[in-house]
């Protein structure tokens, strides 16, 4: 097969501005406006800042890797893609948390499931958050530009691998609804390798579209370069300075790059961006920052089938069910939204749980295992009030978030409407993923073990790649990090545009999401820093 091209290399042979920091860093640098990151807020609003023809220089700490580099093994990507190797965790070890470090970021390693902010949770903002104009009507022609420029639709190409449409056949057989997912991709090969960045460039993410837009129209990046901290006078950010890193994180001089700007954005994600925040010494007179941090905790269910599922081929997630969702009052028991997991061999590993004789039992059922999700929405409930980000004694984020006895009751009650689901498709026998868990030969074997389960952290096994909150949003300071407008309420020139600024969790997949509100946001900043109007599509 012919080289694929690589639009970004062929831009930077073009002459765009891209500086890796290992390579040493500038001691000053001057603009219009200076961006923390480089992922889903950080690229919509770099766009647009530039169509308005602002000066704009984009920090991000991790690598630069093109879809040239993307070779769809697992050993490289978590390794030079995600935050911590792939190995970032909640303060006690029990939850895993999957994110992005990368140019890009997260949108490189999604699996590009897009949905817009359910209209209850954007409901439950303007009504506890004070957060008025935030629904769904207000918000819907943002959302549809984002979607146009993106591409983000349902997925109809190509039918729902095994692992996908087993959910919908289950689901069908219960009474369940369900419906193919929107993703932002377009020519897609349907590899099922989104999580080691796209070698095709067909995911649309910040990768291939808006940071190559505003590199295009004259801005610079500075990557494996790390925002250390705002300097602060008053009521006014007076520069940003940054530290060269190697890909490992680790700082290769004490030499610091000082960036003066007119209007500084961060876009790090939710725990880069409050900890940044808490780094600068930012103010905070009411102890919001940090606070209310969700995470879309995710419970796992194995269903082993008599032909073969082969769970890592295909589109990674283009199946979902909202049924126990929308069916879930925002004071009763948590809601989950059904979804399946790609299973390649190293993520099936840690899905599968178990060591020794048990994990190699797991894996001989690997080609005919289907693998289900459970989203949780997490921060509805007086029960539910997420983490903390904090700081670790050399200034790196932690993030304190234990499982409540409400959102272990959502593990419990998931588990059993996943095994449910899977026995209806036809599945021979199912393992939850549960320290006390085992295969079931049928439902009411696993019905009746399940019920009995100790639900506490280190027997559920849990992830998430949904990492909201931190700088949340509120119609008063009382009541968020920062302004409806994104603007942090202490701090005139500064600006938070990522998913910390949700004070709940969405309830979906968080991509659209962010696109969407960050659209807003980032539209009336650009206007107002440059006079001029300009729009995403």
């Amino acid at each position: 097969m012919s080289k694929l091209p690589d639009p970004f290399r062929e831009g930077l042979s073009r002459g765009w501005k891209a500086t890796n920091g290992e390579d040493g860093l500038p001691e000053q640098v001057q603009c219009d406006v200076v961006i923390v990151g480089s992922g889903a807020g950080a690229g919509i609003t770099a766009e647009l800042l530039t169509k308005a023809g602002l000066d704009v220089v984009l920090v991000e700490e991790g690598p630069l890797r093109t879809s040239s580099d993307f070779n769809q093994k697992e050993s490289e990507a978590y390794a030079t893609l995600y935050q911590e190797g792939g190995g970032r965790k909640t303060m006690d070890g029990a939850m895993t948390l999957l994110q992005g470090r990368c140019v890009g970021g997260t949108t490189v390693i999604n699996w590009t499931s897009s949905f817009r902010t359910p209209a209850s949770t954007l409901n439950y903002w303007e009504d506890n958050f004070g957060l008025a104009g935030f629904n769904e009507t207000t918000m819907a022609p943002w959302f549809d530009q984002a979607e146009k420029r993106l591409n983000i639709h349902r997925w109809e190409e190509a039918p729902p691998n095994a692992n996908n449409e087993l959910l919908r056949t289950g689901a069908t057989k219960l009474g369940i609804s369900s419906e193919l997912i929107p993703r932002n991709v377009k020519g897609c090969w349907n590899l099922g390798s989104c999580g080691m960045g796209c070698p095709t460039n067909a995911k649309l993410s910040m990768l291939v579209t808006t940071i190559p837009s505003a590199l295009q129209a004259g801005a610079r990046l500075f990557y494996q370069t790390r925002a250390q901290e705002f300097e602060i006078v008053g009521d006014k950010v007076k520069s940003l300075v940054c530290v060269p890193i190697r890909v490992n994180g680790q700082k290769t001089s004490d030499k610091v790059l000082r960036i003066t700007a007119k209007h500084y954005i961060v876009s790090g994600g939710a725990i880069n961006s409050p900890a940044l925040l808490k780094r600068s010494k930012a103010p905070d007179p009411h102890d919001l920052l940090g606070t209310r941090t969700f995470l879309h905790p995710v419970a796992f269910s194995a269903g082993v089938f008599e032909q073969r599922v082969e769970g890592w081929a295909g589109a990674p997630q283009s199946t979902y069910s909202d049924h126990f969702v929308h069916n879930a009052p925002m004071d009763g028991p948590i809601g989950y939204k059904l979804e399946a997991t790609p299973i390649h061999p190293g993520l099936a590993a840690v899905l599968f749980g178990g060591h020794g004789k048990n994990l190699a039992e797991r894996f001989h059922h690997y080609p005919h295992t289907q693998m289900m999700l459970a989203l949780m929405r997490d921060g509805f409930h007086p029960e539910s009030t997420g983490g903390s980000v904090l700081l670790n004694v050399d200034g790196s984020p932690l993030l304190n978030y234990t499982m409540s006895d409400y959102v272990l009751a959502g593990f419990k009650q998931a588990m059993l409407t996943m095994a449910e689901v899977q026995f209806a498709a036809g599945a021979k026998k199912v393992l939850p993923a549960h320290e006390q868990g085992k295969y079931y030969d049928s439902w009411a074997e696993a019905k009746a073990a399940i019920a009995a389960f100790e639900m506490k952290s280190y027997y559920a096994n849990a992830g998430s790649a949904h990492i909201m909150g931190g700088c949340r949003m509120g119609g008063t300071e009382q009541q968020g990090v920062v302004r409806p407008d994104g603007v942090h309420w202490q701090l005139s020139n500064l600006s938070v545009h990522d998913g910390s600024i949700f004070p709940t969790s969405i309830g979906a997949n968080p991509q659209l999401s962010i696109y969407g509100l960050i659209n807003r946001l980032a539209t009336q900043l650009t206007t107002r820093l440059s006079g001029k109007t300009v729009t995403l599509a």
